[in-house]
């Protein structure tokens, strides 16, 4: 008998499948001891796994670059918590000093840690609790000798149905056999949310009690729009089912024929279409996108046990400009602090990082890695259009201040005599509403500048954009936040300035109608978007989003 469930759709789309009920294996160990006396060696057992769960996590990040570099994130915060000296202390006392087995020893700590954020009232932070779980389960599963995750291979279609999946499970999931996702716990902007929107697998995510009310292989249909499910569905929804799902993969397939075309209006405007990566090693066809919006450095320094050199990065952004064939690349320079930190180098413990001595602010407290940055920067736009964006920019003072270690790095090189673009275009992200207000001055200071929407948003309307608390409050859309984006497109038109938008905005089809009924004639954003941007602005003209804009304002 059919029977209708309902959750809330994380990512669209709709399936048709079995499921499989996914109940991980049980990895938490009761306290073993060894006898004294072996404690160098099974500490040495732990620090050993830590080094295989590194190598991992990083083959996980920069897999993830490739499709989504803001996805990889959520890699190297694993690697953050698996160098963790709070937790690495704890572990070290209860092998060394209570002759704890090392997997006893990770059970107990990491366990203890999750459990303490899991009790935090702040919904962000406690979902870092999964996290912990989930570099744990990594730990255990190395040190007992097992396989990777059970998911990765089906010979079938499926709809997975879970309490919940850590990061790593939707990372390597089979995404040829896995349809869908349903799970009892998480939202919009849970890692296995974030991930799934990235592979295009349609999930329902908060479903009460789904893992008990659905046995495995029991037929299920499930609609990512509207967070429908269907047990057991009868003749009449399986045909309904089928016909949406026939009209969702024709809109996709429609939009593929934009793909690979210029993005051209009804009327034959052009909007020049870019993409943001974040490693050497992105993979999109050069006729798909018009310039590299966005190139965030940070992987470089992300990826590593320690502070990139020169010579390291020079060839990484070299590499970049070979692989655009000629497109224009923004290169953005570190942008480090509030949710990205690297396990190395110890930054501030500070209340509030996000508001904190991050970008180029630390930066500009980080002398020589700076300078180190501008001048594997600069010798790179040696080999094509290469330019230079300054994050986390407030005020004037900040754009001159970034200048002039610019031109110092600039002497330096000379001093070496290597080759480097003597007019390289200078930028800025407008991210700060500090900075947006004074568009007009910052307009005379720079070449051009992106406007990172993301955080742009959640400072202009002091609501955290990854808590779903204060969702509600946060919204690129509103007027307060349109008002300012006029603003800032037309002060820097009228002094024929480059503007363009690289945050969540520019992908988002109909959010980017309203950016260019703003005045914005540049957008970019990561690849999987770049065909439904590139199909909604097909199907207007400039005057009708110019309309649709003025009465949004």
């Amino acid at each position: 008998m059919e029977e209708r469930l309902q959750g809330n759709p994380v990512s669209e789309g709709i399936a048709y499948a079995k499921s499989y009920i996914y109940i991980p294996g049980t990895l938490t160990k009761a306290p073993g001891f060894f006898p004294k006396g072996q404690e160098e060696e099974k500490y040495r057992e732990f620090r050993e796994t830590c080094e295989k769960a590194d190598g991992e996590l990083v083959t996980l990040y920069n897999g993830m670059c490739k499709e989504d570099p803001d996805k990889a994130k959520i890699f190297s915060a694993h690697r953050e918590l698996l160098q963790d000296e709070e937790i690495l202390d704890e572990i070290r006392e209860a092998i060394c000093a209570e002759s704890m087995n090392p997997d006893s020893a990770v059970s107990k700590v990491y366990t203890e840690f999750a459990e303490l954020l899991a009790g935090v009232e702040d919904p962000l932070i406690a979902e870092r609790a999964a996290d912990l779980r989930d570099v744990r389960d990594r730990l255990l599963r190395i040190l007992s000798g097992q396989e990777t995750s059970k998911l990765s291979s089906f010979s079938e279609d499926v709809i997975l149905v879970a309490h919940d999946l850590l990061p790593s499970d939707t990372a390597t999931m089979d995404r040829k056999h896995i349809k869908g996702i349903l799970t009892e716990v998480g939202g919009v902007n849970s890692h296995s949310a974030i991930l799934a929107r990235s592979y295009g697998i349609p999930a329902i995510l908060g479903v009460p009690n789904v893992t008990e009310k659905i046995p495995t292989d029991t037929m299920l249909a499930m609609d990512g729009l509207t967070g429908e499910i269907f047990v057991t569905p009868g003749e009449e929804c399986i045909r309904d089912i089928r016909e949406k799902q026939t009209s969702f993969f024709r809109k996709k397939e429609a939009e593929k024929n934009f793909l690979n075309k210029p993005a051209i209006m009804k009327d034959g405007t052009e909007i020049k279409i870019g993409i943001n990566i974040g490693s050497q090693e992105f993979d999109v066809p050069t006729d798909r996108y018009d310039f590299i919006g966005l190139f965030r450095t940070e992987f470089l320094y992300m990826e590593g046990k320690e502070l990139p050199g020169e010579e390291t990065q020079f060839e990484a952004y070299r590499q970049v400009v070979q692989k655009a064939k000629g497109n224009p690349i923004t290169l953005r320079t570190l942008d480090i602090g509030g949710d990205k930190t690297l396990p190395y180098m110890e930054l501030p413990k500070e209340d509030n990082p996000f508001l904190g001595k991050r970008a180029i602010r630390l930066c500009f407290a980080e002398k020589e890695l700076f300078l180190t940055q501008l001048r594997a920067a600069l010798r790179a736009s040696a080999y094509g259009p290469l330019q230079i964006m300054f994050p986390m920019v407030g005020s004037l003072e900040d754009i001159r201040k970034a200048k002039e270690y610019l031109n110092l790095a600039k002497e330096q090189l000379k001093e070496r005599k290597q080759q480097f673009d003597e007019q390289i275009r200078i930028g800025i992200m407008i991210e700060i509403p500090a900075i947006a207000l004074i568009a007009d001055l910052a307009a005379e200071e720079v070449d051009f500048a992106s406007i990172g929407s993301n955080d742009l948003t959640q400072y202009l309307s002091a609501a955290d954009r990854m808590n779903p608390e204060v969702a509600a409050y946060y919204k690129s859309d509103s007027t307060a936040m349109l008002r300012l984006l006029g603003f800032v497109f037309r002060e820097f038109s009228k002094r024929e300035k480059e503007i363009s938008v690289c945050g969540e905005m520019a992908g988002n089809p109909e959010t980017a109608q309203l950016l260019v009924g703003l005045g914005a004639r540049k957008l970019s954003m990561s690849s999987g978007n770049i065909a439904g941007v590139k199909a909604k602005l097909a199907e207007c003209t400039l005057q009708e989003l110019t309309a649709l804009a003025e009465k949004k304002l």
